[in-house]
């Protein structure tokens, strides 16, 4: 049988991407054979669909790299026909055909079965961005870090990844500043649980000190670049940072003065590779204590054709929170 699937291609130097009828056997090896119900558009997909980022590893290859649905068939033990699955990076969408088609087929150790409070579409309202932002919370705290402690700054803050931080941290009573650099959604931040928004263009990123007074128990940094520099010079003593994303700048200029005169600690996160069964216990939490308790304003549905609009937008810095792309049947 065929179906539909948005392939990347490369030309040349170039890189190109379209709706394609596939087919199963053109698929990549795997156990598990799924019915896609609903993907997502991270930054990453957005990066490969448009070619404005070196991400896919191997062309062509399907985009995608978050699915849920169901499994069609399995040959291993683990997995049953009909049984609710999400499954979220390793090589999905970048080496591996990923979720922007309506059928994928994938390694049995890639896919967890759906938690219980989750449905498909919550799980990709959360998807990648949301087990990023779990991720960076759970080592933060494990780190030492409690709502006691202090205000956590989140950057990039309307962003998927800061949007769903919000929540999560709001809801688990830490005390919230939002920064971001758009004034324009100072309300839809409040209403996610951020206590006070900063705007970015207030802060002085072109004479960073070593060390500013200190005001963060914790950052959650989707930016890099001058702001992270800034944000750990103004950390408290013992702070903990989760470094998520470099949305501003991959370069990092600032002195050691923060990690060793007030014990900062700067925690990379790398949502990609976190092994099994770390990841199914912050799965199980997404579906409880740290799920977002404003998941259905946070996401919207799009149609699987609005796909290729809704990268360009996102690469141009349009919009915020998350898009679930809705598969067809």
């Amino acid at each position: 049988m065929t179906f539909q699937a948005y392939l990347i291609e490369q030309h040349g130097h170039g890189v190109s991407a379209r709706f394609v009828d596939f087919s199963e056997d053109r698929l990549d090896p795997g156990e598990l054979t799924i019915r896609v119900r609903h993907s997502s558009v991270n930054y990453k997909d957005a990066l490969a669909v448009t070619g404005a980022g070196r991400i896919i590893r191997r062309y062509p290859c399907i985009g995608g790299i978050d699915l849920a649905g169901e499994v069609i068939a399995s040959v291993d033990p683990r997995f049953t026909p009909g049984q609710p699955i999400v499954a979220t990076s390793f090589d999905i969408g970048v080496a591996h055909h990923g979720g922007f088609a309506q059928r994928a087929r994938l390694p049995a150790d890639w896919v967890l079965p759906l938690p219980a409070g989750l449905s498909p579409w919550e799980a990709m309202a959360l998807g990648t961005a949301g087990f990023t932002a779990a991720l960076g919370i759970q080592r933060m705290e494990d780190n030492g870090l409690t709502p006691a402690a202090g205000p956590v700054l989140v950057t990039g803050a309307t962003g998927g990844v800061g949007s769903l931080a919000i929540d999560m941290l709001a809801g688990r009573g830490y005390q919230v500043v939002a920064l971001t650099g758009k004034a324009t959604q100072a309300d839809y931040l409040k209403h996610l649980g951020a206590t006070e928004i900063m705007l970015r263009d207030t802060l002085p990123l072109d004479r960073v000190r070593p060390l500013d007074t200190a005001k963060w128990a914790g950052v959650v940094d989707n930016l890099g670049g001058p702001v992270l520099s800034w944000a750990a010079s103004t950390c408290r003593q013992g702070a903990t940072i989760a470094s998520i994303g470099l949305a501003a700048s991959g370069e990092l200029n600032m002195t050691v003065m923060p990690f060793i005169l007030r014990g900062v600690s700067l925690l990379g996160i790398d949502s990609g590779y976190w092994p099994m069964p770390g990841r199914a216990r912050l799965w199980a939490r997404m579906a409880s204590d740290l799920k977002p308790r404003h998941l259905g304003e946070i996401a919207r549905s799009i149609a699987f054709a609005e796909l290729p609009d809704a990268c360009a937008r996102l690469i141009a810095g349009g919009g915020h929170g998350r898009l679930v792309v809705d598969l067809p049947d």
